[in-house]
C-alpha cells in the first residue's frame, strides 16, 4: 500500500499533467526551495503538494469557505502564521483537488494582470 504522501504526490502529478497544457502554466520553478515542484501560471505559484495534501492560492473568502466547510485547513508555510490566500486541502477532500486547482489557476492568472489604468502595477 502506498504511503499517504505518495498517494498525494501521484494525484498532484496527475493534476500537473492535466493543467500543464493551459496557457502560461509551468510545473516547477527550476530553482531549489519553496515552490520548486509547484504549478505556476505566468511565474506565480498557484498549487503545490505539501503535507500529504494539495496547497492552493485562492481568494481569502474562498479559503475561509473551504476551512469553514471542513474541506480545508489554514496553510502557514512553516512560519506559524496562516497565509490568508492559501489553503491546504487534505486527502479526504481529494475529489475537489482538480476543480480547485483550476480555480486557483484562474485566480492567480487574473491577479497577475495589471489593474486598469496602471500598466505594470501589481
Amino acid at each position: 500500500m502506498p504511503e499517504p504522501s505518495d498517494t498525494a504526490g501521484a494525484a498532484f502529478a496527475g493534476i500537473a499533467e492535466e493543467l500543464s497544457g493551459q496557457p502560461g502554466v509551468t510545473h516547477g520553478s527550476g530553482r531549489p526551495g519553496f515552490g520548486s515542484d509547484a504549478l505556476q501560471v505566468d511565474g506565480r505559484i498557484f498549487a503545490m503538494a505539501r503535507r500529504g495534501g494539495l496547497v492552493l492560492k485562492l481568494p481569502a473568502g474562498r479559503v475561509a469557505e473551504l476551512i469553514a466547510g471542513g474541506d480545508g485547513e489554514p496553510f502557514d508555510a512553516g512560519k506559524g502564521r496562516p497565509m490568508r490566500e492559501w489553503v491546504l486541502i487534505g486527502r479526504r477532500a481529494a475529489r475537489l483537488w482538480l476543480s480547485l486547482a483550476r480555480e486557483a489557476r484562474t485566480f492567480v492568472a487574473g491577479s497577475s494582470q495589471p489593474p486598469a489604468g496602471k500598466p505594470g502595477h501589481l
